[in-house]
């Protein structure tokens, strides 16, 4: 698997700079997005150090589904009863700007197709 670099994601899983923490556990957290582009954006992050989904390896599976199964359980934290999207950006391409592994889960609001 291939190592994130030190990210502002790293500090966040330390607790060396602030957020706004919706959900943790051994294994992953939950925070409120600084910009967010919905009305509820929720990153949720491995503490595991993974660059991107393109990384992952069949060993990261059990965390991999973890992760999913956190953002259902954080959207339903958040009432997002009338549906949300969950969104992993890869690589430059997929816009992605921070290079350790997040899911976005964005709701409270219609979500349009296409997305971008």
């Amino acid at each position: 698997m291939s190592e994130a670099t030190e990210t502002i994601f790293s500090k966040i899983i330390r607790k060396e700079i602030p957020a706004d923490i919706v959900y943790e556990d051994n294994l992953c957290l939950a925070f409120r997005d600084i910009a967010p582009q919905a009305p509820v954006h929720i990153l949720v992050i491995p503490k595991q150090a993974i660059a991107k989904l393109s990384d992952a390896e069949s060993q990261d599976h059990a965390l991999m589904g973890h992760l999913l199964l956190t953002a259902k359980r954080v959207a339903e934290q958040e009432g997002l009863t009338n549906g949300y999207r969950v969104v992993i950006n890869t690589g430059e391409d997929g816009g992605q700007t921070v290079y350790h592994l997040h899911l976005h889960i964005l709701g409270g609001r219609h979500m349009a197709w296409p997305p971008g």
